[in-house]
């Protein structure tokens, strides 16, 4: 049996190949759809978490494409993913 994926970006575990499915910021701060769009974090682009910060996994760092940024929880909630199906491809983890 699969596990299911990570709804979204900030529960996904390091290194796990992911795809961005959606966008989608609080209502407390709309602006941050467009800021996340606005640096990459558009639907179907290649995005991992690459290490967590401590303590509390808080910021995140995230590759997207051959970009990497750090993102505070409260932005990865926001980053809605799903795993690649097969036809799918995802760059290999580069460290």
């Amino acid at each position: 049996m699969t596990q299911a994926p990570p709804a979204n970006l900030a529960l996904a575990s390091i290194g796990e190949p992911l795809l961005v499915q959606h966008v989608s910021a609080p209502a407390h701060a709309p602006e941050w759809a467009q800021w996340l769009e606005e640096i990459g974090f558009l639907p179907g682009e290649a995005v991992r978490v690459m290490a967590r910060g401590l303590p509390g996994a808080d910021p995140l760092v995230v590759r997207i494409g051959t970009s990497t940024f750090a993102l505070r929880r409260a932005e990865a909630e926001c980053v809605l993913v799903s795993r690649p199906t097969n036809s799918a491809k995802i760059a290999p983890h580069v460290r």
